[in-house]
């Protein structure tokens, strides 16, 4: 099953050694090496993250990848399965690195501590990063393997069961 969202993506190549980046965060679960960790920040993004927003420093709930190549900004906060019948789980994706318009190729699997316990569901940014809905089938942590104009990065996120479907 592929999700395709028509998008046109840049790239930037600001430092990731900024304020923003060890300041503003609050992660909400601590790091667990080896683990399936999600560390979403409630805060202001990355200052390469920020173009097309009015407010000069966007605070947003959002997610560094791994290597910080990429950040995945969180429209709707926390993400939920099954996805709600008000909202999207939508996922603006936000590259550092220069795209050269290749998609975001997005393989996810579900998570128990270091294992995976589902195979891999495939996703897909055409143009790459950018706007996306990221509908998962089950509640739970979900690693999002992300290859993007050769470039690759991790992020975990966590779906919590949605008790109103």
């Amino acid at each position: 099953m592929l999700l395709a969202v028509a998008i046109t993506a840049g790239g930037s190549t600001a430092s990731l050694t900024e304020a923003a980046r060890a300041s503003t965060m609050s992660p909400a679960k601590p790091s667990s090496p080896g683990r399936c960790s999600e560390h979403v920040v409630d805060g202001v993004l990355p200052s390469w993250a920020r173009a097309g927003f009015s407010d000069p420093r966007p605070v947003m709930h959002y997610e560094l990848a791994s290597h910080g190549d990429v950040v995945a900004i969180l429209w709707a906060y926390p993400l939920l399965s099954p996805p709600p019948t008000t909202h999207n789980n939508k996922i603006l994706w936000v590259s550092r690195v220069p795209t050269n318009g290749s998609p975001l190729l997005i393989s996810a699997q579900r998570m128990i501590g270091s294992e995976a316990v589902r195979p891999a569901v495939p996703r897909q940014v055409v143009g790459g990063p950018g706007p996306s809905i990221i509908n998962l089938p089950l509640a739970g942590c979900w690693r999002l393997d992300l290859r993007w104009s050769g470039h690759s990065d991790t992020v975990d996120l966590d779906y919590v069961a949605n008790r109103g479907a």
